[in-house]
């Protein structure tokens, strides 16, 4: 375990991450409800290949979305105010985060105005997110030789040099879409944000890249003050403003650390719901060719559904969720190796 987990100061920066995003997100949360809802930004359900949601979900179709600008502005305040923006690490997690957002209110802003499930175009999401981690892992490889040792859950750390390029691309890319695969149940996401947030504000904390641990803990007091609102019945949901924006900033804090490997384990809920979209395809292709239609592994995904579709009450999935999260996290805690 890294020397500097415990013990360390409680200072301004650290009061100011808990306090400011989020009071910021609970005192202007009606207000961007309210708006949202007056300019008719409600979100769409997908309905479609046969994945049709219960009469629940499909309930919540024309609830605001984009709350993510909420989440997410809140974030951006208090870093801007407290963060020290001269740091190389503290520069790629908001370069990151902020063209993800960006990325988000795009295809949110598509739907809202096509009145459908379709955003924007997949090629080009993969294109915005490919491009903003690569500028980061160059940068990053190139300004900060620490960023090459990578920890080996229960084993050691291994300089890869260049190979932490495409390692964080890979890393950047996959938990900005794995937390946003996740985001489909009221307070799934921001949840499970938590504990795996909870991870690398530990981690940093009292260590050279002490900014991150305060981004860290900005992002577990937002999204504890989207929670109030986006817990089930949500009033709002953070749609891929929020959800594509934290995965990001979460591949990104894992890049900055070397917790590559450990972010498989603290986001496991988040690479669980992921994989079963990825089975979900390949299975249906794979028996297509087979036998001449398409069949399904899992009864609906990703995963949430999946449980849905099982009996299992959203509030359950939610909750059960958040529970293996804080187990993941004490599990990847105790995989850390030591510095």
């Amino acid at each position: 375990m890294p020397y500097h987990f415990f013990p360390f100061r409680v200072d301004l920066e650290i009061v100011a991450a808990l306090v400011v995003p989020f009071v910021m997100v609970l005192a202007l949360g009606p207000c961007v409800v309210n708006r949202l809802r007056a300019l008719k930004a409600g979100q769409p359900v997908r309905e479609a290949h046969g994945n049709v949601h219960a009469p629940e979900h499909t309930a919540k179709a024309g609830t605001p979305t984009m709350g993510g600008l909420l989440l997410i502005g809140a974030v951006l305040v208090y870093s801007l105010l407290f963060l020290p923006l001269a740091n190389a690490q503290v520069q790629c997690v908001l370069f990151v985060t902020i063209v993800t957002a960006f990325l988000g209110f795009l295809d949110d802003y598509a739907k809202v105005k096509k009145h459908n499930c379709e955003g924007v175009n997949g090629w080009f999401k993969i294109a915005l997110q490919t491009f903003a981690a690569t500028v980061c892992a160059v940068y990053l490889y190139y300004s900060d030789a620490s960023v090459c040792r990578v920890a080996i859950p229960f084993f050691g750390w291994v300089d890869i040099g260049w190979l932490l390029i495409p390692l964080a691309i890979l890393t950047i890319i996959a938990t900005s879409n794995a937390v946003n695969l996740t985001d489909g149940l009221d307070g799934l996401a921001s949840g499970c944000m938590v504990p795996a947030a909870l991870l690398f504000f530990l981690y940093f904390r009292g260590g050279p890249s002490d900014g991150l641990a305060c981004f860290s803990l900005a992002v577990i007091a937002a999204c504890m003050g989207f929670l109030w609102y986006n817990c089930h019945p949500a009033k709002v949901f953070m749609g891929d403003t929020g959800s594509l924006a934290l995965g990001g900033a979460l591949g990104t804090l894992a890049v900055c650390a070397g917790l590559e490997f450990v972010l498989i384990i603290v986001g496991g809920v988040f690479v669980a719901e992921a994989t079963s979209v990825v089975v979900q395809v390949l299975w249906f292709k794979m028996t297509k060719r087979i036998y001449g239609e398409g069949r399904r592994f899992f009864r609906m995904a990703p995963l949430h559904h999946h449980f849905e579709k099982c009996g299992v009450s959203e509030s359950q999935v939610c909750v059960r969720s958040w529970i293996v999260g804080c187990v993941l996290f004490v599990i990847a805690v105790l995989s850390l190796p030591a510095v």
